[in-house]
């Protein structure tokens, strides 16, 4: 049995710059705790969507809200005080 094998070269070469760096690995964990209070807050935002809230519900979607309004600022204060301005 022959095998058919492309002769071309890959379209999108792999190279070593497809990597984040170390800055980038670093500001993504900077940014965590709002990446994470913003899942947190699209989660509740699904659950209700298919029911009406009561009052449980709106109590989690506005404690999703505050953790993620927290977890801003607490981001933003920190990259104030970093050295240079950067998270």
């Amino acid at each position: 049995m022959k095998h058919i094998v492309a002769l071309h070269n890959p379209v999108t070469p792999w190279s070593d710059g497809l990597e984040p760096s170390d800055a980038e690995l670093d500001a993504i964990e900077a940014e965590m705790p709002v990446i994470s209070a913003e899942v947190e807050l699209l989660d509740v935002r699904i659950a209700l969507m298919d029911r009406a809230p009561n009052e449980l519900d709106e109590r989690r979607f506005r404690r999703a809200v505050h953790r993620l309004l927290d977890a801003r600022r607490v981001v933003a204060a920190a990259s104030v005080q970093a050295p240079g301005g950067a998270a």
